[in-house]
């Protein structure tokens, strides 16, 4: 499982040193895509197909479904960890998530995401005000 919170750098030559127990879980090859809120999302080959086959059973004849497949695999690539437990951020994912030399990296369970390090401490502190109401409702519909 994927989780914690980790400050990195991304170098001037876009690369991520991915925390260890990260790499360790996620493998050498993954991919990288736009993620929701603004922060770039990186699967296992393994979650990008299971992810792959849910959108892919939705309806290409409706609206939502087509545009959310646009967002979703338009932004995607392939990525390979080099040697030195090192990813390349591309230019436009980059600025996507308004990514600058200073990022957080959160493991949320299944995927990993790379937020602009001022961006994730906003809005961590934004749910974090609302933990208790985002419970309740997780509670009404069965989650908790």
């Amino acid at each position: 499982m994927l989780i914690g919170e980790y400050k990195h750098t991304i170098d001037d030559k876009n690369r991520l040193s991915l925390p260890a127990k990260f790499r360790q879980e996620m493998g050498k090859k993954m991919i990288l895509t736009k993620g929701l809120d603004k922060c770039v999302a990186i699967f296992t080959e393994k979650e990008w197909k299971k992810i792959a086959e849910k959108l892919s059973d939705g309806s290409m004849l409706a609206a939502d479904n087509r545009s959310f497949n646009r967002f979703m695999f338009s932004g995607a690539l392939e990525a390979t960890v080099d040697s030195l437990g090192r990813v390349l951020v591309p230019d436009f994912l980059k600025e996507w998530a308004g990514l600058k030399t200073k990022v957080s990296v959160i493991g949320v369970q299944s995927r990993v995401e790379i937020w602009n390090e001022e961006t994730w401490t906003a809005h961590k502190a934004a749910v974090e005000s609302q933990a208790d109401a985002l419970a309740e409702k997780l509670g009404n519909i069965g989650v908790l």
